[in-house]
Order: structure tokens, then C-alpha cells, then sequence
């Protein structure tokens, strides 16, 4: 039997065995059931994206660059001039400003021109079947199942993005039955139509109850005094902005910290690159995407839409770039050495981040948490002189 069978049968088994149990287990009609899986498969495609996602396989710099680029500016400042006036109305409903409901819909989407064209269904269940994080991609899977249950919706007219998302603002079915809003008035809540109105008022009121905090940056730039202490640096350490400003951080522009409240000091690209004071509604931005450089990427084009300067700080794009595989060997050694990452993934999250802080302590090197190419070189040193002691 050819693999693609074998994998096709696997997939079916999966589908009658384990998900169709649950889905009825969660009210989902039998009939719904079946015409919606009729004609899901498992794309090869999707778990290739997965595996290389920019904002977890890219350095910090060079996807910025795609982030905050001039074009996707210049087209965000042209979006909020057309769409002043709804942004407006949205702002006084939900409290969050026009530039972070811009920035986001110009990242995931490039402002409505790119909303996706992969089946969702497929694209979901591929992710449960055989991708990372399965059980979250179950979940959306059951998800995406009410909602057609509940619209009587046609499966093939769900499409969206590789994972799984629709619309301008690339919500996941949890998100749109959580938090999608009819803001036109027109008795649906439709994230995927050309008029972006709904979509932008949703984005909103997501933003709205995780906690935005109105008026309140989601970061800014920071010179770190001589003599920082790095172990308090990463988005573990949270301290009140009048502490910071006590131990001498201060804007990048040289001017004082503003008592912003509770805030962390981040290094994406560790002790030589930029250096930022995250705040409140950073961390509401990684409850939209998990990934620190996309709450990064939509903060920074947030103000670069609205007139803000590019970093001052330089970034080290001459280093040699670590790929998930070499992070992964990272994470495998330090766990070896007794830093536990709690697992081995390639992905820089802060469980790895203090496992590498915890091991430049130990071993006399800049504590900032940051995996580079001399920090792996040393790992493997120090486990080839161990197998030679043993």
C-alpha cells in the first residue's frame, strides 16, 4: 500500500474513532457532521507552514522589516485616512485606539487583501491530526463545527489561512463565537466581507476583553544604563515603571519613563539589539498571537502608521542566524545540562529564556536569556568534554 493511502486510511480512522465521539459529545448534529467532513483531507501544505512560520523562524530583525515595512506603513496610513470615520465609532465603543486595530489588520491580512484561500476545515483538522499543538486544533476543529451547525452554513465557503483563521483579522472559530460583533447593523457578523467593519470592531472587542488599557502604550524603546543588571530583563521580570526608571532605564529619545505602571524589560535579539519596556497592552496583544515578535511587529507598525520613528537601536544582523533545529539542540542541551526548557520545540519562548538565563549565570556570561551562536558552540563544547570525562 502506497504511504498516501496508508496516511489517508490513518486520517479516516482518526475521524470515525476520535473526532467524530467528541463532536457529537459536543452537540454537533451527526448530519452536520457529515456533510461538513465529506470532503476534509489532510494538506501536506499546512504542516510545511506550520514548521516555518516567520514569526517564530525569522530573527527579530528581518521580520520586522516584513512587519513594519514602508509599503505596509504607508498602505496602513492610507486605511486609517479611509477609514477614520467607523475607527472613530469603534474607539468610543470598546476603548481601544484606531493605530493598534490598524496595525493588526494590516499584519494579518495586509488590510483585507490577503484573507486566505485554504479550506478551513482541512487546514484544522490537518493540525489535528498531525500538527503541533493538536489539541488546541482539535478544539477550533469542533469549533468551526458550530458555526456552520449554527449558520447552516456551506462547508466550502469556510476558507481562510493555513491555520485555520478567517477574515480581515484572521480570528480563529473560538474567537468568532467569543468575540465577533455585528457593528454595521445589518443582523450578521460577517469578519470575511469586503466592507472591513465588523472585522475592525471585533479586532476591538477582543483587544477590549483581554484587558486594553485606553491611552496606555504597549511599549516603547529603552537605553539600558552601564552596569544593567540583565537577570531582570525578559518577560518574567515585571516590575513598576518608577522602578525601572530608579535603576536608570530611560527612553531611547533620552527622556524619562512615564509611570506606565507594572512593566518588563525585553531583549528579542539579547545584550547587542534593541532593548524595550513592554507594558500592559503588550500582553494583551500576545493573547491575539502568542508569538513575542508578532506583539513586537503590531506595537512597532502600530507607531510607525502613526508618525512614530523607526528603532534607534542597532540589531546584530551580522550574527549567524539559529534555525529551529539548532534552537531545539540548544533547548536538548541545556535540559542535559540541568536548565530544563521543559521541552525540546526551536522556538525561543520564556521557559527556554530563563533556562538560558539560569546557564550564563552559572557559566559567567551576559545573563540576557538569549540563545546566539556562541551560546550553542559552548553547550556543545560542554557536553563533548563530558562525554570525554565519562
Amino acid at each position: 500500500m502506497v504511504p498516501q493511502q496508508i496516511e489517508r486510511d490513518a486520517f479516516l480512522d482518526w475521524v470515525a474513532q476520535a473526532l467524530k465521539p467528541r463532536a457529537l459529545d459536543s452537540q454537533i448534529q451527526e448530519r452536520v457532521f457529515a456533510r461538513a467532513m465529506s470532503s476534509v483531507e489532510v494538506l501536506p501544505s499546512v504542516l510545511e507552514r506550520q514548521a516555518n512560520q516567520k514569526e517564530f523562524a525569522l530573527p527579530i530583525w528581518e521580520y520586522l522589516g516584513i512587519a513594519a515595512s514602508d509599503r505596509r506603513i504607508r498602505n496602513g496610513r492610507q486605511m486609517l485616512r479611509r477609514h477614520r470615520d467607523v475607527l472613530n465609532r469603534i474607539e468610543f465603543a470598546y476603548g481601544v485606539e484606531p493605530g493598534v486595530i490598524t496595525a493588526i489588520w494590516g499584519l494579518e491580512t495586509g488590510y483585507g487583501e490577503v484573507r486566505g484561500e485554504v479550506p478551513t476545515l482541512s487546514a484544522l483538522a490537518t493540525l489535528a491530526f498531525r500538527g503541533r499543538r493538536a489539541p488546541y486544533f482539535e478544539d477550533e476543529l469542533i469549533a468551526a463545527l458550530r458555526l456552520l451547525q449554527a449558520d447552516d452554513g456551506a462547508p466550502e465557503k469556510l476558507v481562510g489561512s493555513w491555520a485555520g483563521a478567517i477574515g480581515h483579522g484572521q480570528f480563529m472559530p473560538s474567537a468568532v463565537i467569543g468575540f465577533a460583533v455585528d457593528f454595521d447593523g445589518d443582523g450578521r457578523r460577517d469578519l470575511c466581507a469586503d466592507d472591513p467593519t465588523d472585522a475592525l470592531a471585533s479586532i476591538a472587542n477582543y483587544l477590549h476583553d483581554h484587558g486594553w488599557k485606553k491611552g496606555q502604550p504597549w511599549g516603547f524603546e529603552v537605553r539600558l544604563p552601564g552596569g544593567f543588571d540583565y537577570t531582570l530583563s525578559g518577560a518574567d521580570q515585571t516590575r513598576p515603571s518608577r522602578d525601572w526608571a530608579a535603576l536608570g532605564v530611560i527612553r531611547a529619545d533620552g527622556g524619562p519613563i512615564p509611570d506606565y505602571g507594572p512593566g518588563s524589560i525585553l531583549l528579542p535579539a539579547g545584550a547587542g539589539g534593541v532593548a524595550l519596556l513592554v507594558l500592559r497592552n503588550y500582553r494583551v496583544i500576545t493573547r491575539y498571537n502568542r508569538s513575542q515578535a508578532y506583539a513586537i511587529g503590531v506595537g512597532h507598525l502600530s507607531d510607525r502608521i502613526l508618525g512614530g520613528p523607526a528603532f534607534a537601536g542597532n540589531w546584530p544582523a551580522t550574527e549567524p542566524v539559529l534555525g529551529q533545529h539548532e534552537i531545539g539542540e540548544a533547548q536538548n542541551l541545556l535540559t542535559c545540562a540541568g536548565f530544563d526548557t521543559e521541552g525540546v520545540d526551536g522556538l525561543r519562548g520564556p521557559n527556554t529564556t530563563r533556562a538560558v538565563r539560569a546557564w550564563q549565570q552559572a557559566n559567567g556570561a551576559v545573563p540576557d536569556g538569549y540563545i546566539s551562536t556562541d551560546l550553542l558552540a559552548r553547550l556543545r563544547a560542554d557536553e563533548a568534554n563530558k562525554s570525554l570525562d565519562g
